[in-house]
């Protein structure tokens, strides 16, 4: 039976907003294309956050002179098994998938290989890059810094790194990889908007108010930017270890160190790509063990008979054939918005018939 949450959207149909938009913008059909793709990936996997609700801030970033729609992207180093990528101030999708061809290509040659990508902007979600890793036979790795800092250095009331995502994918011999997608703050931004559009109030330990207390109020949160690191300790370190491999690496500027976004945001991307077969000699034996292990964590007795234990992937997998039979929701707000940018772009704004729909 289908959901009754609200409007849905067929996968397809939401795909073309997304091209409209994208294209209206002047954008490259071959890097629409691409940008819909990772944008789309997003939305049917649950990450709402990392999909078409971008545009709105893409729209703003491209408006400010962030970010352009029609970069010429570069490879500026292409060595064996290391590469490093300039995206010319244009969104991430299309460097973050170009580094992602040429690291499986690398790895396919040497058994692992690295790609840093510099002067880009946001990339969407990072699981997106290593699932399509893992779906060729590869362990992958992706990390990014972000164009503003949010996280607040533990003991800290100032922002000095971003929210600064790390994502890890490794292939199954059932076709569904493990995938591990996450923040290095306690909630993302975009989770802080999607409670904003929500009208509810946000978890404590999510954010930070000027003072150092618990900020509960989610659009105090996103005035401030005053994110609280996962874990603490543990969370501000793996975000500055994600600084070191997309920025320090790449040469793209350094988050503590931006102050206020210049004209372009110059974010960096890190790619990596690990051929299991070079360790164990074939592709199938790591696959089956990994299937092995995966299926061991999901045996746990769960402490709730109605929530069994799960590995990472698992809720984003199922999120995803849900949304593909039934369709991904469509807030009113993010209509709205969307409605707006496409008159603004002179684009045809497809999901008006979506919204009587449920």
């Amino acid at each position: 039976m289908r959901p009754e949450l609200g409007p849905y959207v067929a996968a397809a149909l939401w795909r073309r907003q997304m091209l409209e938009i994208l294209r209206a913008w002047r954008m490259s059909d071959a890097h629409a294309q691409v940008t819909a793709d990772v944008l789309g990936a997003a939305d049917l996997m649950g990450i709402d956050s990392h999909g078409m609700a971008l545009l709105p801030l893409y729209h703003q970033q491209i408006q400010d002179g962030g970010a352009t729609a029609t970069p010429i992207i570069s490879v500026v180093h292409d060595r064996a098994a290391v590469a490093l990528i300039d995206g010319d101030a244009g969104f991430g999708q299309v460097p973050g998938m170009m580094a992602v061809e040429l690291a499986a290509e690398r790895a396919e040659k040497f058994g692992i290989a690295a790609v840093a990508i510099r002067n880009s902007n946001h990339y969407g979600a990072a699981g997106v890059y290593v699932r399509r890793l893992a779906e060729q036979g590869l362990i992958g790795i992706s990390t990014s810094s972000v164009w503003r800092a949010a996280i607040v250095p533990t003991g800290g009331l100032e922002p000095r790194l971003g929210t600064n995502p790390i994502a890890f994918a490794a292939p199954s011999a059932r076709g569904k990889p493990f995938l591990l997608d996450m923040a290095t703050s306690t909630a993302a931004i975009g989770k802080l908007k999607l409670a904003q559009r929500a009208e509810t109030d946000i978890p404590e330990g999510w954010a930070l108010t000027r003072e150092g207390s618990p900020q509960r109020d989610p659009n105090l949160a996103l005035l401030d930017t005053l994110l609280v690191p996962l874990g603490g300790h543990k969370g501000y370190g793996l975000a500055a270890m994600v600084e070191v491999l997309s920025s320090v690496l790449s040469g793209a500027a350094l988050t503590p160190l931006r102050g206020k976004p210049g004209k372009r945001h110059d974010v960096g991307h890190f790619v990596l790509a690990l051929d299991p077969a070079m360790m164990r000699g074939s592709r199938a034996e790591f696959e089956a063990d990994l299937d092995r292990m995966t299926d061991a964590l999901r045996q746990t007795p769960p402490a709730n008979p109605a929530r069994p234990v799960m590995v990472a992937g698992d809720p984003e997998y199922a999120c995803e054939a849900e949304r593909l039979s039934h369709g991904i929701p469509l807030p009113a707000k993010l209509a709205e918005q969307l409605r707006g940018i496409a008159e603004q772009a002179n684009a045809a704004f497809l999901l008006k018939e979506e919204r009587a729909s449920t």
